[in-house]
């Protein structure tokens, strides 16, 4: 069933499968025993490397302890491709091996569920599976998925995200498969995984975690077993974040960005999204840049936005925020809820604007570098009419927009995207 469905009058709407799940300091010292007991024999390790960390060695050779054989597959890319996908399809294939360890963030694991799902279809092309449960096979690998970061939740969630380079470099598509057969078999969340996150990717992470919170709290969709979630994982960002990020090895910091990013993605997985993750998918799909990036810059934006129709929503996003909303009505407690949306942005360090990233800009940065002539026009985020336009264009097009709380149409997106370019954040405080 499409979003589009879900907004008829009436709806049935459907609840999508989590997988079970062991969380907390020490967790991913179960994987080697859990794996022999899902019956790995050869399992093959994807990751984006985790160049600068010791984990993904240490992981690979806990596992061999254990018995396993392991195939490491570490060339995972931010923002995964599809040729991303591909090679580690070839490399199970050829190997012969008959589970799957994702080892890293969001798109270690999004890359990882496009690879089963292939494999379950014989090797076929990932982007043939783009849109709502397209797979036709609902039997693949297994998979455990152990997170490195608190962002995504994609070891708990139905969603993968991959972009399309076989498309015109002109015109790239980045898009989400939602699939209930791409959700894997153990999600392993351990905050001491996280004390080696960079400080600018932390925060970045975080207000991924904030924007799948905030964006199932005011959907259009509406669906009450995903707003306990998120609003809880509201409050757990805007307590936890923070601390995270300025002092990453605080365990209390860490392990309250675990649960928040993990029941934030529970949340969505069934209460949608909207176009904060639309202008995400669309930037990154033209440049490249970093998906918590840029669900920082589009999170005040499309609050703003979206207030006018979920003014009480947004007014209780302000109390989960710690805003002291007592004699505010709720028009005044939305507006203090957005303050405090860019007081976490600036106390973070966040950048602000998208035409302000520049190829230094964050550690995790491959702005105008990619491996293929898809990106060797994108060194520069330019922020011009025909840039707002194109990336107007791919929002509308994008699977999350008909959750958003408020109509889309381009005359209204594009200037929250032209805001989102070229606009400062003051415009938007009352």
């Amino acid at each position: 069933m499409k979003v589009e469905d879900l907004l008829k009058p009436f709806p049935i709407k459907e609840f999508h499968p989590f997988p079970r799940a062991m969380m907390g300091p020490g967790a991913h010292e179960m994987v080697g025993p859990e794996a022999l007991k899902m019956g790995f024999k050869r399992t093959l390790l994807m990751s984006s490397g985790l160049r600068g960390t010791d984990i993904v060695h240490n992981m690979a050779e806990s596992l061999k302890w254990h018995g396993l054989e392991v195939v490491v597959y570490d060339k995972v890319e931010s923002n995964p491709k599809d040729y991303n996908v591909m090679d580690s399809v070839k490399l199970y294939q050829e190997n012969e091996c008959d589970s799957f360890v994702s080892i890293g963030g969001g798109s270690t694991h999004d890359a990882c569920k496009g690879a089963r799902i292939s494999i379950a279809h014989d090797g076929r092309n990932v982007n043939d599976f783009e849109g709502f449960n397209k797979s036709e096979n609902p039997k693949n690998p297994p998979h455990i998925a152990i997170s490195t970061t608190a962002g995504t939740g994609s070891e708990t969630s139905w969603a993968y995200v991959i972009t399309d380079t076989t498309t015109d470099p002109d015109n790239p598509h980045k898009y989400v498969a939602f699939d209930d057969a791409s959700v894997a078999t153990l999600a392993v969340d351990d905050p001491v995984l996280y004390f080696e996150c960079p400080v600018d990717y932390t925060a970045q992470c975080g207000f991924d975690v904030l924007a799948h919170a905030s964006e199932p709290y005011v959907s259009r969709l509406n669906f009450e077993p995903s707003l306990g979630n998120a609003i809880r994982a509201i409050k757990l960002t805007a307590e936890n974040l923070r601390e995270a990020t300025w002092n990453g090895t605080d365990l209390k910091g860490r392990e309250g960005m675990m649960y928040a990013q993990y029941i934030a993605a529970q949340a969505f997985n069934s209460g949608g999204l909207g176009i904060i993750h639309s202008i995400s998918h669309a930037v990154s799909a033209f440049y490249d840049t970093h998906h918590g990036l840029n669900n920082a810059i589009a999170l005040p934006r499309v609050w703003a936005f979206n207030m006018p129709v979920a003014y009480k929503r947004f007014a209780d996003i302000a109390q989960a925020m710690g805003v002291d909303t007592y004699g505010m009505t709720d028009v005044q407690a939305a507006d203090a809820a957005l303050a405090a949306a860019i007081r976490l942005l600036r106390d973070v360090n966040i950048i602000e604007k998208f035409v302000d990233v520049k190829q230094d800009s964050y550690s995790k940065n491959r702005l105008g570098q990619g491996p293929t002539k898809f990106y060797e026009n994108a060194p520069v985020i330019k922020g011009d009419k025909a840039d707002v336009d194109r990336i107007t264009n791919h929002v509308l097009g994008d699977a999350c927009t008909p959750g958003n709380a408020k109509e889309c149409t381009f005359d209204t997106v594009r200037p929250v995207v032209e805001h989102c370019m070229n606009g400062d954040l003051d415009e938007l405080l009352p």
